[in-house]
C-alpha cells in the first residue's frame, strides 16, 4: 500500500517570510512553490559544517551552503537580505554546537550575532576608567574622584590632602597627620634648603599649627608657613644674618596671615561670622646655618634639642606664648600646677589680626656636639612635654633617618590618643671637631 509524503507544516514562506495557512502549497505573497522545501531536520536547522560541501568538480558547493545559511538567517544582521549577500559571497555559518562567542553555545537556539540579553543584563557593569590624570578613588581604585572628594563609582569620600603629609630634604624631614579626633588638619609646615654667599648650606624648617577658635586655622597656617619659607629663602643667600632672617620671616607670615582677614565686599554674604574672629596661628621655625642654630617662635609651639649622645642633658629651646607659661615666670605656679589647669593651653601671642601685639621671639645657638632639632605642634608634645621626655621617644638613628623618626614620632602622638594634629619637623645638626663650648647668642 502506497503512502501519501505529507508536506512539512510551515508557518512562513522560506523565500518571503510571509505568514502561511495550513494547507497553503505555494505562498500567496511571492509564489514560492512550498512542495520543494525539503523536511527539515528534527535536531538541528544548521549543518555541522565547517567548510562547504565539494561539488562535483571540487569546489565549494554555493547552492548547499545558501540553503544552510538561509535557514540562519533570523540571527544574520540584516535579516535575509544579509543572509544571502553572505551566501553569494561564499560566507561561512558557525556550525552548530560549536562555541558561539557570545555564550550561546549548546543552549539549543540558533546562534545570534548579537550578545544574548538573557546573560547580557545579569553582566556586571565595567567600571568607568577614569580619564586621564583624573584622581582615582582610593576604595575601589577605579572610580574618578569628583570635585566634592566622592568617588563618582562607590561613593567613597577620598581622604584630604592635608589629613597627612610628608616631606623630606637631605637634610631635614617632616610629617603632618589630622590626628584621631579632629575633622581636618590644620596644621602645615615647610621645609628647604639653600645656600649662603660662601656656598655653605642653609637648611630651613617652619611648623605652624592653626588656632581651631579662629576661623579658616588651616589657611591660616598654610599662608604663614608659606610666607615665613619664602622670606628665609630670599634672605639668607643675600647674607641677611640668620637671626634677623628669622624675625623677618615671623613679620612676613604674621602679614600672610593678617591679609586672610581681608575679604572682599561679598565674602559675608556666605559666612557672616567670618569677621568675628580673625584666622590666627601659632609658629616655630629653626635654621641650621653656618654652624649656627636659629630658632623663632609665635606662640606654644615648641623646638627641642635632642643631643646625638643620650647620655648629655637635652633642652627645650622656645618659652611658650600661653596662660600657664605666664603663670609660671609670674611666680603663681609651679610648672607642674600650671599646665595641669584647664586655662594652660590658652595662647597669649599668635598671627593673627586681631594678635594684641606682634612679639617675634629668636635666639641663636651654636652647639658644640651633633644633635638633633625637633620643631612640633603641642599635638605631639602633649604626649612628651619635657626635654627629657621628647629625647626618650624620639629614635636613636634620627639623624641617619629623619623621615623615618618624624613617623615614630607622630605614632607616638596617635598611639596616646590623637587628640590634636599633630606636625613634627626634625633637623639634624652636625658640627666641626674644632667647635667648642655652648654660647646663646641672643634670645
Amino acid at each position: 500500500m502506497s503512502q501519501s509524503h505529507q508536506q512539512p507544516a510551515l508557518a512562513r514562506c522560506p523565500g518571503c517570510e510571509e505568514p502561511l495557512d495550513t494547507g497553503d502549497r505555494f505562498c500567496g505573497a511571492c509564489g514560492y512553490d512550498l512542495s520543494a522545501v525539503p523536511t527539515r531536520p528534527g535536531d538541528r536547522p544548521t549543518m555541522a559544517l565547517t567548510v562547504p560541501p565539494a561539488g562535483p568538480d571540487g569546489a565549494p558547493d554555493h547552492e548547499a551552503e545558501a540553503v544552510r545559511v538561509r535557514h540562519d538567517h533570523r540571527g544574520a544582521p540584516g535579516g535575509a537580505a544579509a543572509a544571502d549577500a553572505a551566501a553569494a559571497a561564499g560566507g561561512v555559518a558557525p556550525p552548530a554546537g560549536a562555541a558561539d562567542p557570545h555564550g550561546a553555545a549548546d543552549s539549543g537556539d540558533f546562534p545570534l550575532a548579537a550578545p544574548d540579553p538573557r546573560t547580557a543584563e545579569h553582566a556586571p557593569a565595567a567600571p568607568a576608567v577614569p580619564a586621564s590624570g583624573a584622581k582615582v578613588c582610593v576604595a575601589c581604585r577605579s572610580g574618578r574622584v569628583d570635585p566634592d572628594g566622592y568617588c563618582e563609582n562607590c561613593g567613597h569620600a577620598q581622604p584630604r590632602e592635608r589629613d597627612h603629609m610628608e616631606q623630606e630634604l637631605d637634610a631635614v624631614a617632616a610629617v603632618s597627620d589630622r590626628g584621631l579626633r579632629h575633622h581636618r588638619n590644620e596644621d602645615s609646615f615647610a621645609v628647604s634648603s639653600t645656600a649662603l654667599p660662601d656656598g655653605s648650606p642653609a637648611v630651613v624648617a617652619i611648623v605652624c599649627d592653626g588656632v581651631s577658635s579662629a576661623s579658616r586655622p588651616d589657611e591660616a597656617s598654610a599662608a604663614a608657613a608659606s610666607a615665613a619659607n619664602e622670606a628665609l629663602l630670599e634672605s639668607l643667600p643675600r647674607g641677611t644674618h640668620p637671626q634677623q632672617a628669622m624675625h623677618e620671616a615671623i613679620v612676613a607670615a604674621s602679614e600672610a596671615v593678617n591679609a586672610l582677614a581681608q575679604e572682599p565686599a561679598g565674602a559675608m554674604e556666605h559666612d557672616t561670622h567670618r569677621h568675628q574672629n580673625a584666622p590666627a596661628c601659632t609658629l616655630v621655625g629653626a635654621v641650621v646655618a653656618d654652624d649656627l642654630l636659629i630658632i623663632g617662635w609665635v606662640g606654644d609651639s615648641r623646638a627641642y634639642w635632642v643631643p646625638q649622645d643620650r647620655s648629655r642633658p637635652t633642652a627645650r629651646l622656645t618659652e611658650d606664648d600661653s596662660w600657664a607659661a605666664q603663670m609660671v615666670a609670674a611666680g603663681l605656679m609651679n610648672e607642674a600646677e600650671a599646665y595641669a589647669d584647664d586655662r594652660a593651653h590658652a595662647i597669649t601671642g599668635w598671627l593673627g589680626a586681631d594678635a594684641y601685639e606682634l612679639e617675634p621671639h629668636t635666639a641663636a645657638f651654636k652647639p658644640d656636639r651633633p644633635g638633633l632639632v625637633v620643631v612640633c605642634t603641642d599635638g605631639l608634645w602633649n604626649y612628651a612635654e619635657s626635654a627629657e621626655e621628647m629625647a626618650a621617644v624620639v629614635p636613636d638613628d634620627a639623624q641617619e633617618r629623619p623621615l623615618h623618626a618624624a613617623r615614630v614620632l607622630v605614632g607616638h602622638a596617635l598611639d596616646g590618643g590623637g587628640h590634636d594634629n599633630v606636625t613634627v619637623a626634625l633637623l639634624p645638626f652636625a658640627v666641626r671637631p674644632q667647635g667648642a663650648g655652648s654660647a646663646r647668642e641672643a634670645v
